[in-house]
Formats: C-alpha cells, structure tokens, sequence
C-alpha cells in the first residue's frame, strides 16, 4: 500500500503525543508499505533514516489555532495529487478536510487521540469549531481508530460499527547509567519528584505544583520536562507560582537524557485533567516508577492500584499521596505485554487495508 499520512507536526524528534505515536508507528508499517508524512517545516529536525517512508516538508506556522489547519489544507492538495491507496489522519482538527479526501475516492482512517476540544488553551469559538471537526471526521471517515476505548464507546453505535480500539504502545527503553544530565540541572538520584509533558494548562502542573509546596518536601525536588509553544503565559504563572520552591524546568528533552529522569526518579506523577492516551505514564511505568496519576479516564486504560489515583485537580489529596509514596519508596513491576508497538502496528495496518480495499469493493 501507498499511505499518505497528516494530522502530525512530523518526527523525529518533535515534541507531542501524536508526534511520539508517529515515530514508534510508522517504521514498523512502512516494512510492508509506502509511508508518505507531511511534515511542518517550522519543526523539522532532521530525516530520521527510515526505510520506505518518505517526507513532504510544507510551509506552516506556528500561530496557534491556525498551523494545523494550513498545514492539512495543503498536504490534503498534494495528496490528491500523489492519490495513495489510503489517507491516515491524525486526530479530529486535521479531520475538517476528510471530504475532500473523498472526493477524490482516496479512503480514510481516523486516527482518533483526544477530544481537543476540551483541553483549557482553546477558547469559546475554537471549541465549536473543533466539535465540529469532529462531526465531520467521524461521519466521512472509513475507519476510526481510537486510542482510548473510554473515548470510543461514548458515540453512536453507526461509528463504533467502524471503529477499532488501538492502544498507544511503548518503546524499547533507553538503559542508561549515566547520571551527568542529573548533575547539569542539580538533581539527585532517587531525590526527585518527575512530571514530563507539554506545558499546557490540561497537563494539570499548577496541581502538581501546589500539592509540592504545601507539603514541603524537604530534600526532594520537583522536575517538571517539556517545552513551551503557545503557553508561554501559563508557563509564567507557574514559575510565580513555584516562589522559592525547589521546582526544576527543564524544557523538552529527549533519548538518553530522558531515559536518566526516568531511571532516577523518586516518584512519577501525571496530573493531567484530560489526556487521550498518555505515553509518558507508559514511559514511567516501563522504567518501573511508583506513579501517582489523576482520577480521568485515561489513566484507567492501564492496569493501576487504587492508591495510584488522585482526584483530578484537588492539590491537598495530591499532596498527601506525594508524602506517602515518598515515605515508602518502592521500585514496580507492570504487565506491559499488550503495549508492544509491533502488534500495535500491525493491527493498525489491518485497518488501514480494510479502508484501502473498501475502495474496490
């Protein structure tokens, strides 16, 4: 099959969920197929050396709320042009375009990550619009893939009929002792707290941080990774917010630095208000990290204790848990057995033929 792929800022190397999904997906379907990805320009990095997978960098922006739509608008022209066997979108925005596809009888799978809409950075009219894409999306769509089962089983028995619940997987894990990146942001070992994400206001820090500092945690920092975008207002607030505590930010980070935060880490803790699927809970959990996760339904999609939640956004529960856990400091063992990105891959695979031979049909 030729699959032409958008909805994504492009990989390696570039920050975000979809992104991350991207980049462990596409290598193992490009072994048996022709992998087109429209990438941004503006993030492009670098080409990663993938076999059979082929990039189209076009012009974007970065202005909020307006890059992914120019970006689908033109990989949906070039498509039409290159008229692969089936279009794989990535999530609901991108999915405004879906007719278009169709039009031109090129078949669609949706891949569904998460309700945007939701998430606080959008305002009053991006959320409509939103909703709206996704009406589009699930209607024109062949195939829906959803990465959260939760997610799925809340619409219309017309779009679970073509839907198929795929879960995010994990990758291989980067085994590391070196500990020089720890000494760079002035961390120790096995004396930190660890939250990675995007800094937005869904990833839910301003929780996180305030359970921190009213607990007063005296010899355990708090290291926050990700980088800033468009929340450069919100990233504001939570460095006043912090004052005089010992929070660590450390922007986005990767490969094996990454791999050192994660090995070192004291406790994990994802206190997002909404999420799809979380791949960094995955990441945690495959570095055998205690975590503490909010109460959404994300966080259910894994199998946890019930001393591993927290209500969603009530920072003394969370700051009470912090303290427990903290005191009885433990290393985990998770069933990850269904998480593998080569049967992820291949199940996504299946979809994506399905769509293309319904073309023939």
């Amino acid at each position: 099959m030729k699959i032409c792929v958008t909805g994504t800022r492009g990989f390696p190397f570039i920050e975000g969920g979809v992104e991350k999904h991207c980049e462990a997906l596409y290598p193992y379907v490009a072994q048996t197929s022709d992998v087109v990805v429209f990438r941004r320009k503006p993030y492009v990095t670098g080409d990663g050396g993938h076999a059979n997978i082929h990039f189209i960098d076009l012009p974007s922006t970065k202005i909020k709320g307006f890059e992914a739509v120019w970006h689908t608008f033109l990989s949906v022209l070039r498509m039409i042009a290159i008229h692969p066997d089936v279009a794989h979108f990535h999530n609901i925005g991108p999915g405004l375009f879906i007719p278009l596809i169709k039009l031109a009888s090129i078949p669609v799978v949706l891949t569904y990550h998460s309700p945007n809409y939701e998430h606080k950075k959008w305002g009053f009219f991006a959320r409509k619009l939103l909703r709206f894409c996704e009406s589009i999306s699930l209607k024109f769509a062949d195939r829906i893939i959803f990465v959260n089962q939760y997610q799925m089983e809340k619409y219309s028995p017309e779009v679970q009929k073509k839907s198929r619940y795929i879960p995010n997987g994990i990758t291989a894990l980067i085994k590391t002792e070196n500990r020089n990146y720890l000494d760079a942001i002035g961390v120790e070992p096995g004396k930190y707290i660890l939250s990675v994400g995007r800094i937005t206001p869904e990833k839910g820090f301003h929780t996180l941080i305030q359970a921190y500092k009213d607990q007063n945690l005296a010899g355990c920092k708090l290291v926050i990774a990700g980088g800033v975008e468009f929340e450069s207002g919100y990233m504001e607030k939570l460095k006043q917010l912090c004052g005089d505590a010992d929070v660590v930010f450390t922007g986005f980070v990767q490969g094996e630095t990454l791999a050192q935060l994660y090995s070192n880490a004291a406790l994990f803790v994802l206190a997002s208000e909404n999420e799809g699927f979380p791949l960094v809970l995955l990441e945690a959990m495959g570095y055998g990290r205690d975590v503490l996760v909010s109460d959404i339904p994300a966080t259910h999609l894994v199998k946890l204790e019930a001393e591993d939640y927290f209500p969603t956004g009530q920072s003394d529960v969370l700051g009470q848990k912090l303290r427990e856990k903290l005191t009885n400091k433990v290393s985990r063992e998770y069933d990850l057995t269904g998480y593998n990105w080569e049967n992820i891959a291949k199940q996504t695979a299946n979809v994506l033929l399905q769509a293309a031979k319904s073309r023939m049909e």
